[in-house]
This record gives C-alpha cells, structure tokens and sequence, in this order.
C-alpha cells in the first residue's frame, strides 16, 4: 500500500504529537521522494531549502576537512531529520548528504515551511524545538567523534 505524504508524516518520529490540523498543514509542503544508493541529497556549501524525513535507508553526513578531504560526521537511518541549513541564513548546507542505500524520505519545502512557521506561532516554536533538539544533539555526536579522532591520533603518534 502506497501512504500519502500527511499518513508518512504522521507515522515519522520527530513529528509525533503534532495535531491534524498541524500535520495536514505541513504536509502542502512535502512530497514523497527516492535517492539510490550513492545519490547527493545535497552538497556542503549549496543552497539549503529543505528537510527531509527519513522513511528508510540511511544517509551519510559529510564534511571536507583540509588536509584529510571527505570526513564522514554521522550515518542517519529511518525515523530521523536530515537539515536544519534551511531555518538559518544565509541558508547554506554545512554538511554533504549522500544515499548510503535506497532511501525513502519525505521532502519538506523550508521556504513553505518557514512561512507556514510565521503564520502558526504554535507550530513554528513546536517544529524550531524539535530541530534545536536535534542539533544540540549532532554536535554532541559530533564532539564526542571528534575527541575520539584527536585521541586515536595522539596513540598513533611517535614516542619523543
């Protein structure tokens, strides 16, 4: 059975308690979309004016490092959010995201929903709590990669 974008909205974890209305609302913004394995979802640096809802697959967050090139951050599976760019100017990706398999999301327009934010202040507090969870979060994940990574460097070097 096919779900319509509102039925996979209302099933996806990081929308859970939103009303109907709410739901119903957000979804005039989205559309059901596929990625095939090793497909860019979009690229550090680039234009940032959507979010996607996980369904299933995996998506691989990147960055480029100087020195060491494409760094691999985190690996998003099904029941995530993928983007924030889209909420802050100058509304650029800070990361690259890529299909680590087939991956089954729904796509929400971040202008619409941005502007649908504006106009349901209930809304816009409710889904900007939601993403400020979810980014206080990366960085933790992030850190705690990054102290890893400085540490496995320090083992690896040689004795003075």
């Amino acid at each position: 059975m096919i779900e319509t974008t509102y039925q996979t909205l209302r099933s996806h974890p990081f929308l859970a308690g939103l009303s109907d209305r709410q739901l119903d609302r957000l979804s005039m913004w989205g559309y059901t979309t596929i990625f095939h394995r090793d497909s860019r979802l979009f690229a550090e640096g680039g234009r940032a004016d959507r979010f996607w809802l996980v369904d299933d697959g995996h998506v691989r967050l990147s960055t480029t490092v100087p020195g060491r090139g494409e760094v691999v951050v985190e690996t998003l599976g099904p029941g995530t959010v993928i983007g924030w760019s889209w909420l802050f100017p100058p509304y650029r990706w800070q990361f690259t995201g890529t299909a680590e398999d087939m991956v089954h999301a729904v796509a929400l327009d971040g202008p619409g929903v941005r502007e649908l934010c504006a106009a349901d202040p209930a809304l816009g507090y409710e889904l900007m709590r939601r993403f400020t969870a979810v980014i206080a979060e990366r960085l933790l994940y992030t850190r705690a990669r990054l102290l890893a990574a400085e540490s496995e460097s320090v083992e690896t070097e040689p004795a003075a």
